[in-house]
């Protein structure tokens, strides 16, 4: 599937979706991230912002990544509007051929899941290497399908964080899986509706 399919389906998606001027952050991201040190961070996969814009309030710095064009605007119009916009940089990347440049904190990579030809398994091995001494990579990974997804395929199957962690296949002298495990919660999609979804979570820290 080439860069233009992504953009398109991507922008799609998001073009759908009307604007949101406080989005919310994700749970994992917030439960992982509150007693952290703010430094740098990068969000692959930023959608909506949220994450972005709940680290940035904190101190962080974040580069935000998407390959929809949509979402990068948009992101960068609301970082402007919130006066973050010192704190944000929102770059459109296709994670199978740029990665952004830098040296990060925290990477978060909430729910980088896609119909469409993606090489993960690589994207979060140099996003791994992209991390500074003592950093962490947080995957959080869909578990179950929620009534409002995009994607009701009924033989999708979602793996489990450990088997992420396995794909990745980081030097254990290198890298420590600190979090590995499936949890449940309850989301809130659409128009207020709720449902309990489960949230495949891995976290991995580089060496000291």
């Amino acid at each position: 599937m080439s860069t233009t399919d992504a953009v398109a389906f991507w922008d799609g998606v998001h073009a759908a979706r009307p604007a949101d001027t406080e989005p919310r952050p994700n749970t994992r991201l917030t439960e992982t991230a509150a007693d952290l040190v703010p430094g740098d961070a990068l969000d692959l996969g930023c959608g909506g912002g949220g994450d972005t814009v709940w680290l940035a309030r904190r101190g962080w710095h974040v580069t935000a990544v998407d390959v929809s064009a949509v979402a990068v605007q948009r992101l960068e119009a609301l970082a402007g509007a919130l006066g973050l916009a010192d704190r944000v940089v929102a770059e459109r990347h296709d994670l199978q051929e740029t990665f952004p440049r830098g040296a990060f904190d925290l990477i978060s990579a909430h729910y980088l899941q896609t119909p469409l030809e993606l090489d993960r398994a690589t994207v979060l091995r140099t996003a791994a290497q992209a991390l500074r001494a003592g950093g962490r990579l947080l995957v959080v990974d869909h578990g179950s399908t929620a009534p409002w997804s995009w994607d009701q395929d009924p033989d999708i199957r979602y793996p489990s964080a450990r088997e992420v962690a396995e794909g990745i296949g980081l030097d254990p002298a290198g890298w420590t899986v600190e979090r590995a495990e499936a949890a449940r919660r309850t989301a809130t999609g659409p128009q207020g509706r709720t449902a309990e979804v489960i949230d495949h979570i891995l976290l991995i820290r580089r060496a000291a």
